[in-house]
């Protein structure tokens, strides 16, 4: 079989819709500007959770503005930063620039993966190939485009997290999912990575750890940084924007959210949780 007859093709009109509609919804806001603010350091986290070496191939699936793919080129990996939204490449590329990093930006998406089986040594990605809609394949393009004894290394917010909770905090106001798709949050739950990944992987390490956000520093500055910045959040708050009501119930349901987990009130940063798992294809 042929490296073109390896790479799968998005499959129905209805699939290129959705993603379309996904590109749209990660374009909005400001995604660069809240991955460099709160979230920067989970890039190099994983990039030594996973031991990228001096001229590894790697790619970031998801990369968004690269803060995955950055700190792995800087550590003299070959790196190809993938996303769906290659308007999020444009900060990117200036990050990388201003790091002195040298790396390819490669629209993609992460249920299709435009490369061969087996193109590179490590494949990561950093909350991004969980918002994927259809998981398992996701999962399999994962390993599909991974080397024989290659590494995956993956940063998911976990269910019971601070984001998780977000994302059921929002669902009694957001659209349903589309048929076959599952909620990003799932990835951040051991067991069902484990089943994604099946046995084509060994040696899988999983740990849960947190991110300390002290970038907001009230319940509505975080309520209005996410309003502003962060496409799924925008989504939502646009599906409801007719319905004053309901925009006041998501505003204060956001805003109880972000009190009960200690924000403006014990001084102390917010602790989001992720999982943090690595594992090596067979």
């Amino acid at each position: 079989m042929s490296d073109a007859q390896t790479i799968p093709a998005i499959r129905s009109d209805a699939d290129r819709a959705l993603k379309q509609k996904h590109r749209a919804m990660w374009a909005s806001g400001d995604y660069p500007r809240l991955a460099s603010e709160l979230i920067w350091r989970l890039g190099p986290r994983l990039v030594a959770a996973t031991a990228v070496q001096p001229g590894e191939r790697v790619l970031d699936v998801a990369a968004g503005s690269g803060n995955v793919a950055i700190p792995a080129a800087l550590h003299g990996a070959t790196v190809v930063a993938s996303d769906l939204t290659p308007e999020l490449f444009d900060v990117g590329r200036r990050l990388a620039t201003e790091a002195g990093a040298e790396l390819e930006w490669r629209e993609a998406d992460a249920e299709a993966l435009p490369f061969p089986d087996g193109s590179f040594d490590v494949v990561l990605s950093c909350v991004g190939v969980m918002f994927a809609p259809h998981h398992q394949q996701a999962a399999d393009e994962l390993v599909r485009v991974t080397a024989r004894g290659g590494r995956i290394g993956l940063i998911s917010w976990t269910p019971d997290g601070f984001i998780g909770r977000m994302f059921k905090t929002m669902k009694p106001f957001a659209a349903p999912l589309p048929d076959g798709a599952q909620p990003a949050p799932l990835w951040g739950d051991e067991q069902h990575v484990r089943e994604l990944l099946g046995d084509r992987v060994d040696d899988v390490d999983a740990k849960r750890q947190t991110v300390a956000i002290d970038a907001l520093t009230t319940p509505e500055a975080f309520r209005d940084y996410f309003k502003t910045n962060y496409g799924p959040t925008i989504a939502v708050y646009n599906r409801i924007a007719d319905d004053p009501d309901q925009v006041r119930a998501l505003d204060d349901a956001l805003v109880a959210l972000a009190a009960e987990h200690g924000l403006g009130r014990t001084g102390e940063p917010m602790q989001w949780e992720y999982l943090l798992l690595t594992a090596r294809k067979r």
